[in-house]
């Protein structure tokens, strides 16, 4: 039987106590469904990406762990994680993280074939990620192909294949991605500067203001774009002036470069996911096609 505090420890390697990574990855995942689908998705294949995100997000902040284990104990954010403080050891690690990539493997089963193909590959870059900073100034970039790819796996998974509007929708969530963790990564620049660990923040320096900016306007002109193509119309309409409006308060809490504010800029990232998917749900409720 575990113990209370073993069980607490695992909670917190596969960030159960901590969401928000999650609801990142959930969205735009589940926009992508409705998108593909252009209705409510498939039960079976809801619950399937559902639970393969809460699976795959633990996964890959386990792998990440794993390979942070010696550099983590000299950053503040991360240096109480589990492997870093000693709760728990690299063997229990890799056994936790076996199990969750078994419960993966176990639900790639159930989707078609090329599916199955697209969940191998969002699991190598996933893996690959946590590498990157050693070797690159943008991880931020993986990061994003990562974190974006439960899109064109939602579209394979209910129409065997690929869509305008659904590339669209993937290449505006890369450059979003790049955004909020550029930010999360402003927190974390004095401590990655001393241990020589790479990020767009460092890479950036007084100009990541302004790149977080840009990239986010950016990302709003592709989901103007969106909804265009998909003939999209006041709910959805509503949603992007409200993603708009986050990104303007996002800009107000990293002005001062607070690592705090940074912080919260990111997190606030959470509402600019689900605002989009209630806009693409509520226009698909409505009866509104989309083409």
């Amino acid at each position: 039987m575990i113990r209370p505090q073993k069980f607490n420890a695992i909670i917190e390697l596969i960030r159960l106590d901590r969401p928000v990574g999650t609801l990142l990855l959930l969205w735009p995942t589940l926009t992508a469904l409705w998108l593909a689908a252009e209705t409510v998705p498939a039960f079976w294949i809801l619950c399937t990406f559902i639970v393969g995100t809460f699976v795959m997000r633990a996964a890959g902040c386990v792998a990440n762990d794993i390979v942070d284990r010696h550099i983590d104990p000299f950053v503040e954010r991360t240096k109480s994680r589990p492997l870093a403080d000693g709760r728990l050891s690299l063997v229990e690690a890799i056994f936790v993280f076996a199990v969750l990539s078994a419960l993966g493997l176990a639900l790639m089963f159930t989707l078609n074939v090329i599916t199955r193909w697209m969940a191998v590959a969002g699991f190598c870059i996933a893996i690959v990620y946590p590498f990157m900073k050693r070797v690159t100034f943008f991880p931020q970039v993986v990061l994003g192909i990562a974190f974006s790819w439960g899109i064109p796996m939602a579209s394979t998974a209910v129409r065997e294949g690929l869509s305008i509007p659904i590339c669209l929708f993937f290449l505006m969530s890369v450059i979003w991605i790049i955004a909020y963790d550029t930010e999360y990564a402003m927190v974390d620049r004095k401590d990655d500067r001393a241990i020589d660990v790479k990020s767009t923040a460092l890479l950036l320096g007084n100009w990541d203001r302004l790149a977080i900016g840009l990239m986010q306007f950016v990302s709003l002109v592709l989901l103007f774009l969106l909804g265009k193509i998909c003939g999209f119309q006041t709910p959805y309409s509503l949603a992007v002036i409200i993603v708009a409006g986050l990104f303007i308060y996002q800009q107000i809490l990293i002005r001062t470069r607070d690592e705090t504010r940074c912080f919260k800029a990111f997190g606030n990232n959470t509402w600019v996911g689900f605002t989009i998917f209630i806009g693409v749900v509520a226009e698909h409720l409505i009866g509104i096609p989309a083409t």
